[in-house]
């Protein structure tokens, strides 16, 4: 990612938060087909306590409207917005690694939620923020075209059997959309050990225009997911696209 100067806002930050836990909202469009399905997942004590404590200060609700990233941080930076962040470890660590870039994470599963929100008090990041809704609206209506400088997407589901396939996140509309709120120049980084759904996102980013394969590794940590396939003799792909500069 490009090393843009951090400059600091004299106004202060922008509310964003609600003083209660998140909540995966239903839907507001007429989309039936999504690419997670919300389950009542085992929660730890620490984590839920978290989600009540620790959401005020890291969560941002989902409303269908531009967010303000120079004041939802309170200063002008760089921005990466990591989709699906699991028990959000890679999102954690990058985080605390990188102190002049903000980070947005998306997630609808609270226990991962949870366990993000420990990791950033405990390291004490002030640039990192959590949205719980559903990536395509939030993409749609709530991330501005151009605003951000990366997109990275670590092991989405696959949804192996053919008839889930119609669920899968990373298809022409959604990378088309990916691509118009990266800025010419921003990073696109997608990792997955499913063959068969590589082989598809492969098919889908070369329909795409506005992004050009680029070589420059992103940093990241290797998630439960990967370590699992890895276990089990998945290969690794990753693909790395860099937004077109515009005309």
């Amino acid at each position: 990612m490009e090393n843009r100067p951090v400059q600091e806002l004299s106004d202060s930050p922008q509310p964003t938060v609600q003083a209660q836990a998140p909540s995966v909202a239903p839907a507001r469009s007429t989309r039936s087909i999504r690419s997670y399905v919300v389950r009542a997942g085992r929660i730890t004590a620490a984590q839920q306590r978290a989600l009540d404590e620790l959401w005020p200060r890291y969560g941002v609700e989902y409303a269908p409207e531009p967010l303000q990233l120079a004041r939802l941080f309170g200063r002008r930076a760089p921005c990466a917005l990591e989709i699906g962040f699991g028990n959000g470890q890679n999102l954690a660590e990058r985080a605390m690694r990188e102190p002049a870039t903000d980070f947005i994470g998306l997630e609808v599963h609270q226990p991962g939620i949870g366990q993000l929100l420990l990791a950033a008090a405990r390291a004490g990041c002030d640039n990192l923020r959590v949205i719980a809704h559903d990536a395509v609206e939030v993409l749609e209506r709530q991330i501005s075209i151009g605003s951000l400088d990366e997109v990275q997407i670590l092991f989405p589901d696959p949804w192996p059997k053919k008839r889930h396939h119609k669920r899968r996140l990373l298809r022409k509309p959604f990378i088309d959309l990916l691509a118009s709120r990266l800025r010419p120049g921003g990073r696109l980084h997608i990792a997955t050990d499913w063959e068969p759904y590589a082989e598809q996102i492969e098919a889908e980013l070369g329909a795409c225009p506005a992004l050009h394969a680029a070589s420059t590794p992103v940093a990241r940590t290797a998630t439960r997911f990967e370590r699992r396939g890895e276990r089990l003799g998945h290969r690794v792909r990753e693909f790395l696209l860099v937004r077109t500069a515009t005309k």
